[in-house]
């Protein structure tokens, strides 16, 4: 009985074709949202990846730098007699063209960022849609003389990352910021 009168409800007031259609792309909205999940994360473990890669390889050079000058400090004959001062300077090179391919791969582990922008303005388009019609609808079915109450939500259900951080004045934004908080902790 009250879902026949909800259903004639909406459909007195326009509201079921449009909800009907709103409600058919939220499907879509989920797929759109796992791509860019699955964009981001493949991108992020790419750049992860190259990254420690580098790392390793600027490890290396750090070692051999260390090495190399220790041997010509020593013995500079010695060291460019056995060849050290070459092989060290193949090395670096090898590196150096190395350390551009993994730039040149983070670079362009970058380009899911165009694709997933697109994806989530039309994905906040979507939810903004529904939204507005929702509460419209609210208003529009609400007994007459009822004013609405404000519903605000708990804190704890906002778990992430803050996206406004201008109005969160407790929030450290970069990392000269984290640097002074954990100092004033003692870290």
């Amino acid at each position: 009985m009250l879902t026949r009168q909800l259903h004639d409800s909406l459909n007195g007031l326009g509201y079921a074709d449009k909800l009907r259609s709103s409600m058919s792309e939220l499907p879509d909205a989920q797929s759109r949202l796992s791509y860019i999940a699955r964009l981001t994360g493949a991108a992020a473990e790419k750049v992860l990846s190259r990254v420690e890669q580098a790392k390793s390889q600027n490890d290396h050079l750090a070692a051999e730098t260390r090495r190399v000058t220790t041997a010509l400090v020593k013995d500079p004959v010695a060291a460019v007699a056995k060849g050290e001062i070459m092989n060290f300077l193949n090395d670096v090179e090898k590196i150096a063209q190395t350390s551009d391919e993994h730039l040149t791969e983070i670079m362009m582990a970058q380009d899911f960022h165009d694709l997933t922008g697109q994806v989530i303005a039309r994905v906040v388009t979507l939810a903004a849609t529904i939204e507005e019609q929702l509460v419209q609808l609210v208003i529009d079915t609400a007994p007459p003389g009822v004013a609405p109450m404000p519903v605000e939500v708990p804190h704890e259900h906002l778990a992430g990352p803050v996206v406004d951080p201008e109005k969160t004045p407790d929030v450290v934004t970069n990392q000269s910021q984290v640097d002074d908080l954990l100092a004033s902790l003692g870290f």
